[in-house]
């Protein structure tokens, strides 16, 4: 297994971090490891502690978790020794089909301070199917008049298997009469052809059986067969014959049923009845092709049957045979390649991969509240997707790659003016006409202690005898603070004040913030002052008496 990070390959995202590290350094490097498929469960993939930089012991306190965007997991972390770990079957052509290259993007999310690293695993191909025929045996008619040279394609072997692995080569039985070549087509497939080097004689030898034998290029390599039967066909010895090998062209997935494609064309040799040509869908040709596209039998005209789609398939492959009148044994064959182009037919989607909330109000700008990605499944331009904050607020998105966004703060936040934000992101592809979509998040304040308490008013001046009884309430005296919870708990206390033995007059901050002030005793006229107990500012109520 390799590994290697990913900015090592492109220079230019050097230029482009160095410009956005100061506004996000949330988004950590890329990593890559490199697997064979079919890994055991429990197979290390990397020491993902050591290559991101971290120690095993903050992979738990910082609540490492994974993400996919294969939707399945396939791997988890030991959090106890750091290494990323296989946990399910990984089946490469199930995951990425006949791609050159298969990668399952991974991202992992950490807390404490808030991070994204994104792993990308390769998963690389191994022999592990064989190539195969749809059909495991084919009928081949042939008139016995047919001159040597003349070819015959055949059915091309599939094989689930990329790269060296796939089908490399075909084999055919020996025999008097027929040598096998192979063509390349420009796509990269091989299609076997059956190629006629000596004559055919009906009478002597009415039917021939020849074994078609697809090789890979895998170690050790595999194989499948098909067996082939030739039939000597008596009269009508021209068939027909297209005017092109392969047939191309475009069509949108917009388009509706009926819509005209394309025409193939062939033309016989013979007259009358014998010269009159039919076009019909090849045997063995896949529902699905029938299900989608239908061909007119007089005129060769490959018309839309259903509703085509290209995010599910952009290209489809088929043949057609040609058949005469005079005798339907004898065809022609050409092959279809149809491109199905895309549309904007697809809302881009918004995913919240991590959101941090209530946020403490004295956050500092740039504080990250949450990590934002999008996808949209179409092509090109009609794939690019752009995110924004649709209305004024103190937070805005800062951009990363691989359409990623970390949501920030853009400004001072104040609980006592506005308690919770709902934020509104909008998404919106590069199509003509662009699609959009929103998603609303709920951003709550955390409140800190950054008011001080307030008295009803700055002062009071309160006359009592001198020989008020003790116990009796002189005043009520109240407080106010804006913050909340425990940071808007009030208490009272006296200070010390020039009458000997007097007591504090003290109570806890009720909703009202208020309390009582009672007499203790009165010696002679003084003047008391009263502070609120707190950090802010000190308030001072004096009061005042008389003896009598």
């Amino acid at each position: 297994m390799t590994k290697r990070m990913g900015y090592r390959d492109w220079r230019w995202l050097a230029l482009w971090w160095h410009h956005f590290f100061l506004l996000w350094s949330t988004i950590d490097g890329q990593t890559r490891y490199s697997i064979p498929e079919e890994l055991k469960q429990g197979s290390v993939v990397g020491n993902l502690a050591k290559d991101l930089g971290l120690g095993v012991s903050e992979l738990y306190r910082r609540k490492l978790r994974i993400t996919s965007d294969a939707g399945k997991q396939y791997f988890s972390v030991d959090l106890g020794k750091g290494e990323l770990v296989v946990i399910d079957r990984i089946d490469r052509e199930e995951l990425c089909g006949q791609r050159p290259s298969c990668l399952l993007p991974l991202e992992l999310v950490i807390d404490n301070p808030l991070q994204l690293h994104r792993v990308e695993i390769e998963i690389q191909d191994t022999n592990d199917n064989s190539p195969s025929f749809l059909t495991k045996e084919k009928v081949v008619k042939i008139a016995e008049l047919v001159n040597p040279g003349a070819r015959f394609p055949l059915e091309s072997a599939q094989d689930p298997d990329v790269g060296t692995n796939s089908v490399r080569s075909y084999l055919i039985s020996k025999n008097d009469n027929f040598k096998l070549t192979v063509k390349n087509h420009k796509d990269g497939r091989k299609i076997p052809e059956l190629v006629l080097e000596k004559p055919l004689d009906r009478e002597k030898l009415p039917v021939h059986n020849l074994i078609l034998t697809a090789v890979d290029g895998g170690d050790p390599v595999r194989s499948g067969t098909s067996e082939i039967t030739v039939i000597v066909l008596d009269n009508n010895d021209n068939a027909p014959q297209f005017e092109r090998q392969v047939y191309e062209a475009n069509v949108s997935e917009k388009a509706t049923p009926g819509t005209e494609i394309l025409h193939v064309k062939a033309t016989d040799a013979d007259e009358g009845l014998n010269g009159e040509i039919e076009y019909f869908f090849a045997e063995q040709t896949p529902d699905l092709i029938l299900s989608l596209f239908d061909i007119d039998p007089s005129t060769g005209a490959v018309v839309v049957k259903s509703i085509l789609d290209h995010e599910t398939n952009s290209l489809h492959r088929f043949d057609i045979t040609a058949k005469d009148k005079g005798n339907p044994e004898m065809d022609g064959h050409c092959s279809v390649e149809i491109k199905v182009l895309d549309i904007n037919d697809n809302i881009p989607e918004i995913i919240v991969t991590s959101l941090t909330t209530p946020v403490p109000e004295d956050s500092a700008t740039g504080t990250v509240i949450a990590l934002i990605s999008a996808k949209d499944p179409d092509s090109g331009e009609n794939g690019k997707v752009t995110l924004r904050v649709s209305s004024k607020s103190p937070f805005k998105l800062n951009p990363s790659v691989s359409n990623h966004y970390s949501l920030v703060t853009n400004g001072p936040l104040d609980r006592e003016k506005n308690d919770q934000y709902r934020v509104k992101i909008i998404a919106t592809d590069s199509g003509k006409p662009p699609l959009s979509s929103e998603k609303i998040i709920l951003v709550e304040l955390l409140d800190v202690n950054d008011n001080p308490p307030v008295f009803s008013q700055p002062s009071y001046v309160i006359y009592v005898k001198e020989n008020q009884p003790p116990g009796e309430i002189l005043c009520s005296l109240s407080a106010t603070d804006p913050d909340a919870g425990e940071n808007a708990k009030i208490s009272y206390s006296i200070l010390d004040s020039k009458v000997q033995d007097i007591g504090a007059a003290e109570a806890a901050g009720s909703l009202l913030h208020e309390t009582d002030l009672t007499v203790i005793d009165v010696q002679e006229p003084r003047n008391l002052q009263i502070q609120l107990n707190t950090d802010g500012p000190i308030k001072y109520v004096e009061v005042t008496w008389e003896r009598q």
